[in-house]
């Protein structure tokens, strides 16, 4: 992404509806993974760093950043992290070290090789460890937000079901979240190629009210996933571990 977009992200990531309701959905399930005190989490695509504390309460944090100025951005951040320079997908040296948990929250659909990234996963997953991935979904929706953002694609369920057993992934959970907003997304979505915009709409943080409605909607999300997956929404969630 470019140096705007990066700057953007570690401005609003603190407060805006959708980093506050996908870093409670995430919280609740990676609190249902039962790892162990001391876990050794990895995050790929850490960005600016705004996922850190929140993977910290599990564990010690370990990060790769492809950009030197995010890397530089987050490097700044209050929580001791081990953090990495290197690409996906296995553009990186990690000593060979292997991890409880790994996180791709919203990378996937950033890098070419998604295939090979994702057999990069498998290869990172420490005995009886997970994977948890996010990524957008519905290849219908992909605009202008999608470009600015350098996405390469846009996912659809069964299309990443594949995808991750052709890696030698073993899927737990995979459900769409972000479900309440995503008529107003299709609706949205619509009017910007419609009418030629370069810059999607719903980017800026809303107002207080509304910003809070809309994380605490998303946040709900994480309590349901413990029960049922979620036919629609604007992103998909997996949980995977190493197939047998």
């Amino acid at each position: 992404m470019e140096p705007e977009a990066y700057e953007d992200m570690a401005a609003v990531e603190a407060r805006h509806w959708w980093f506050r309701g996908r870093r409670a959905v995430l919280r609740a399930v990676i609190g249902r993974l039962g790892l162990r005190p001391g876990a050794r989490i990895l995050e790929l695509g850490s960005g600016t760093g705004g996922n850190f504390s929140l993977l910290a309460e599990f564990g010690a944090v370990t990060a790769v950043e492809m950009d030197a100025y995010a890397r530089d951005i987050s490097a700044g951040k209050s929580v001791p992290v081990d953090l990495h320079p290197g690409a996906l997908p296995d553009k990186f040296d990690l000593g060979g070290a292997t991890y409880d948990l790994v996180c791709l929250f919203d990378v996937l659909e950033h890098v070419e090789d998604d295939a090979s990234t994702l057999r990069t996963v498998r290869r990172l997953l420490a005995p009886g460890g997970a994977a948890v991935i996010t990524v957008p979904a519905h290849p219908k929706l992909f605009g202008p937000h999608d470009v600015a953002l350098h996405h390469k694609r846009r996912y659809e369920r069964a299309g990443l079901a594949d995808k991750l057993r052709a890696a030698g992934l073993r899927v737990e959970v995979l459900s769409f979240i972000n479900a309440a907003l995503l008529p107003l997304a299709f609706l949205l979505r619509g009017l910007d190629r419609r009418l030629g915009r370069r810059r999607a709409s719903g980017t800026a943080i809303p107002p207080p009210p509304v910003n809070a409605l809309f994380a605490a909607l998303f946040a709900a999300e994480g309590r349901l996933l413990g029960v049922a997956t979620l036919p629609f929404g604007l992103s998909l969630l997996a949980v995977v571990r190493a197939a047998d």
